[in-house]
């Protein structure tokens, strides 16, 4: 009984994916589903976009338990619908061991300042290229080439990264990792993330908390 419970669950949520996905056509989203896919991902230093010092990724996930790296080119429309979708994952998460990590391509020092200031970012961002013509001589880029994303600029494009799993030298961090090509399906990233957080669902917790009102208001 168990098991077909757990069938119609993940049924009933892939038809709702593919129902978001169908729906983002209208209205300028580009969004794709969470896959694991073989990618070789590498160790990288690039530097970070406020103080130009030096960020190495396997350094920096040292202690987390679940990483988001997301390249984002910072004029893209998409990466601006999503940026408020990480905002909230981050927000949400980050006191569980959740961090995020942006890599800024394609856009100049005005770009990225156009965009960022303001905008008061709370995750650490590195910039890997500064200009549009760069786009082929990218890491991004032959990820992307690597992953099926057929899209021109793949701004933005997730990868999640478990930094227990990840290997302690050698420049491959990883061989496999799980991909978004294209904006993050927030219900479905936060599904992700809760799992391999090891938290509880949500309606659980909200129980819990309503519990521990109710007793709360009787003592």
């Amino acid at each position: 009984m168990r098991k077909i419970l757990n069938l119609v669950l993940i049924f009933s949520f892939t038809l709702i994916t593919v129902a978001a996905v169908a729906a983002a056509a209208s209205d300028g989203h580009e969004y794709a589903p969470i896959k694991e896919k073989k990618i070789n991902y590498k160790d990288w230093t690039f530097k970070r976009m406020e103080t130009g010092e030096p960020v190495n990724l396997r350094a920096w996930t040292k202690g987390k338990k679940l990483v988001l790296v997301v390249y984002l080119a910072p004029w893209c429309n998409n990466w601006k619908l999503e940026a408020p979708v990480i905002d909230r994952l981050y927000a949400k998460y980050k006191a569980h061991g959740f961090d995020v990590i942006g890599v800024s391509n394609y856009g100049s020092e005005r770009d990225q300042q156009v965009y960022f200031k303001d905008k008061n970012v709370p995750y650490t961002v590195v910039v890997e290229s500064d200009t549009r013509e760069a786009r082929d001589q990218t890491t991004h880029y032959g990820y992307r080439q690597l992953t099926g994303d057929a899209r021109k600029w793949g701004s933005p494009y997730n990868i999640f990264l478990v930094p227990s799993k990840l290997k302690q030298d050698g420049d491959v961090l990883t061989e496999k990792a799980w991909i978004t090509n294209g904006e993050l399906i927030e219900a479905e990233a936060e599904e992700f993330i809760r799992k391999r957080l090891d938290l509880k669902e949500e309606k659980e917790e909200k129980k819990k908390d309503k519990g521990d009102e109710k007793t709360a208001s009787q003592s």
